[in-house]
């Protein structure tokens, strides 16, 4: 079967759909992995077929006014922002992505590409798909990952509906770009005002949630055609080398806690970066810290300290005795595939769910808003991390568990099943 994927977002984001892409290759399909022309390099590392789309999705996360709005995290602001540049972005990926789709046979699409996706099926009258890495069918079991957290008596049919307006707040700030993208280049009537979500399209096949059921077993109220597949892990190449310094450093003491905030742009990483240092100096804690896109720097690092760019979470993070982060469903992933504790800092949107679900299933202490983001907080977290044994044997057991599905497969017969 010849298959499209639609992908959006950052590094993180779309992962995931590129170790899809990759496993449904090996099974024999044919697969196009569509995205923004700053992801080809990633895409094409790992031998996908990538067609590009004009833009650059880490232009929109390192802009100053995101850095802005990710500070406050104001959850309906940011997505307002996204809406303004995907209206902006609208023809260019209607144009490149019903060229992208031309031939092929399903078109799959998470958050990031959604609402493109199911126009492209609906004008080229192919099956659609969606896949998400966060909840997004409304259940009673907990509410909406995207939504903003809410008091803890909260449950049952609110649950619900917080669903229902997570969906309307995507929607709408979303829903100019979608009608640029159906009227100027689909030649499609424009969706309703509720949007696509009761759409026959939008409905009639499986949804595939790559996510661990042993991380959010699958809600009762669930039916068969929402899938909980187990987490699509993009892991390095056999012929990866990781630096020699990297090695050196690891090898030289006790193993170090990793820090790393993935694409969240900060006002002022250097108050960030006080805060971390002031936090591994009272712990006296050796730290490994990611720049990443967040703009994280420092001169005149202690030797206690090792700062990088870039480097597989699936390599690294089983060499580490913690990890501190963004809350960022992939990083969570990785950390908790690696069996060790986790510290999460979340900044919004499905950030504040992941980091209480770490918390919740015992394997990291509760995380801590970013607002709240102290050398206090962060020391204490950290000594929690690392000297509670039980909480250790939760995360390394939790992690056993993760290592032994194989949601990449699981997906594919889902798949499969439409072939």
């Amino acid at each position: 079967m010849q298959i499209a994927i639609i992908a959006s977002g950052s590094r993180g984001d779309v992962e995931p759909y590129i170790a899809l892409s990759k496993g449904l290759r090996r099974a024999g399909h044919g697969v196009r992995f569509v995205a923004h022309e700053n992801l080809g390099s990633l895409a094409q590392a790992h031998g996908v077929e990538f067609w590009p789309i004009e833009g650059n999705s880490q232009d929109v996360a390192q802009s100053a006014e995101m850095r802005e709005l990710l500070d406050k995290g104001n959850f309906l602001a940011i997505m307002k922002k996204m809406g303004r540049d995907a209206q902006d972005n609208a023809l260019a990926f209607a144009k490149g992505g019903l060229a992208a789709c031309e031939g092929m046979e399903l078109i799959i699409a998470g958050l990031g590409g959604s609402f493109i996706g199911v126009a492209l099926a609906e004008k080229l009258n192919i099956p659609f798909m969606q896949s998400y890495y966060v909840p997004f069918s409304p259940t009673r079991a907990y509410p909406n990952a995207l939504f903003p957290q809410m008091p803890s008596f909260v449950n049952g049919s609110m649950n619900r509906v917080s669903y229902r307006l997570a969906q309307q707040m995507m929607w709408q700030g979303f829903r100019g770009a979608d009608t640029v993208a159906r009227r100027q280049v689909l030649g499609l009537p424009k969706s309703s005002f509720w949007g696509p979500y009761s759409s026959a399209r939008f409905k009639q096949h499986p949804v595939l949630y790559c996510y661990s059921p042993s991380v959010l077993p699958k809600p009762a109220d669930w039916d068969e055609r929402l899938r909980v597949t187990g987490y699509w892990f993009l892991d390095p190449d056999e012929d990866w080398t990781p630096p020699a310094d990297l090695v050196q450093f690891l090898e030289a003491g006790a193993p170090p806690v990793f820090i790393g905030f993935g694409s969240m742009s900060l006002r002022d990483p250097a108050a960030m970066m006080q805060i971390i240092l002031q936090a591994l100096g009272r712990t006296q804690q050796r730290a490994i810290i990611l720049s990443g896109w967040g703009g994280l720097h420092a001169a005149d690092l202690p030797d206690t300290i090792y700062m990088l760019d870039s480097v597989p979470f699936a390599w690294l993070f089983p060499r580490v005795a913690a990890v501190v982060h963004h809350g960022g469903a992939g990083t969570t992933a990785a950390g908790l595939r690696a069996g060790v504790p986790s510290i999460v800092v979340p900044f919004f949107g499905d950030q504040p769910f992941w980091g209480q679900r770490v918390a919740n299933l015992g394997v990291g202490p509760q995380p801590i808003p970013r607002k709240q983001f102290t050398a206090d907080r962060l020391a204490q977290a950290i000594q929690i991390a690392v000297t509670d044994q039980a909480m250790q044997q939760r995360a390394a057991d939790l992690g056993a568990r993760i290592r032994s599905e194989d949601g990449i497969a699981r997906a594919i017969e889902v798949i499969d099943q439409l072939a």
